[in-house]
């Protein structure tokens, strides 16, 4: 018998997990708008904009500043599969799961990875980092996660892209949870290398990865030894297609869709502004905490380096993590995220990230969980 299938219409849900966050109606909207030609005259003209919306979310003015069309870890290896060659030395610090991953970019590159460790849920010791590019003469780049996922902790990013360029390191910055949802200056933090992507705190579908690299990495690019070791990441090529107005190069097809898609996520940011944006996330994790200490839960991460677009609460003794997941998924339509590594059964992760970081989610979590753990 021939098999029968149907149209996919995906249940209901409010996603309050590490990513992906509930995206905007008006960006579904933009989704669905008429596919052009990824060299049509209209659609570049759209390329320009989303490049100049980029700059401003980054707050930069970097030229090399563009969407890789592929989701965030993509962004990552495209950072470092450009900067590095082999033999280069880069310090990585690690406090999380996407610290290990960048540890990853750098040996795949044939270079060494000289690693910082610090507690997960605790942010980067800077002595530790000095101490290390005292150590490491040598080292190239100093790479580390603004805002790391697993944990829930955010790294001062101006501190410690401060201390690198003492030591003439290159800065590289992962910004996949931080963009949009807290405090970030590319140009005046001094970052030369930094990705993101769009399913986080700009509300976006995934599958992009914003990227901005500084005039120093471009230095860094065009002088290397050795060819880039992805073709499809090589920025000198991409460039080519990406580059400000005029006649455009074929690379690949870009995914048109999604990239009307971020255009409306970054029109709606930026009309909303970047500091009443942050200023919405830290107002709505400070609900949450009320909402969440109320009924018991304690918060892992201190307060002064705590993300408010990722909360990380201790799962109390005695609580099945799967079984309350599975029942807020199955009763309420509800998504929060399991610990991760070492974490992994010990807390949860409430994301409160762009679209949906509001009033009407937070009550409705806290809502939800009351109802599981009385139970």
């Amino acid at each position: 018998m021939t098999a029968q299938f149907h149209t996919f219409i995906p249940p209901v849900r409010t996603l309050m997990g590490p990513g992906p966050s509930d995206v905007d109606p008006r960006i579904l909207n933009a989704l669905s708008r008429p596919t052009l030609g990824h060299l049509d005259p209209a659609f570049i003209q759209l390329m320009d904009e989303v490049k100049q919306l980029l700059q401003y979310a980054f707050q930069t003015q970097n030229q090399l500043t563009m969407p890789v069309s592929a989701p965030g870890s993509a962004g990552m290896e495209a950072v470092f599969v450009n900067l590095l060659e082999p033999g280069d030395k880069v310090i990585v610090c690690q406090n999380g799961v996407f610290g290990g991953r960048m540890q990853q970019n750098v040996e795949r590159c044939g270079a060494t990875a000289i690693m910082v460790q610090d507690t997960w849920g605790k942010p980067t010791d800077i002595t530790k980092l000095e101490d290390a590019l005292k150590a490491n003469p040598d080292a190239k780049a100093v790479a580390f996660v603004h805002a790391e996922t697993s944990t829930g902790v955010r790294n001062d990013a101006q501190a410690l892209c401060a201390l690198a360029k003492q030591y003439n390191c290159l800065t590289i910055v992962d910004a996949v949870t931080s963009l949009g949802g807290i405090e970030l200056d590319v140009d005046g933090w001094q970052i030369d290398a930094i990705y993101s992507g769009t399913q986080k705190c700009l509300s976006c579908v995934p599958g992009l990865s914003p990227v901005s690299f500084s005039q120093q990495a471009v230095e860094v690019i065009k002088g290397r030894k050795t060819k880039v070791q992805s073709w499809f990441l090589d920025m000198e090529l991409v460039m080519g297609y990406w580059g400000q107005g005029g006649k455009r190069a074929y690379h690949h097809t870009a995914p048109v869709n999604s990239l009307y898609a971020l255009h409306e996520a970054l029109r709606i940011l930026h009309n909303e502004g970047l500091q009443s944006a942050w200023q919405r996330h830290a107002d709505m994790h400070l609900a949450l905490k009320a909402g969440l200490e109320n009924i018991g839960l304690e918060f892992v991460v201190e307060e002064a380096y705590r993300l408010p677009q990722l909360n990380m609460v201790s799962i109390p003794q005695g609580v099945d993590d799967a079984k309350v997941r599975d029942q807020l998924l199955n009763e309420f339509g509800l998504e929060i995220g399991a610990g991760l590594g070492e974490l992994a059964g010990k807390v949860w992760r409430i994301g409160l990230m762009g679209y949906g970081c509001n009033k009407k989610n937070v009550d409705y979590c806290v809502n939800a969980l009351t109802s599981v753990l009385k139970r």
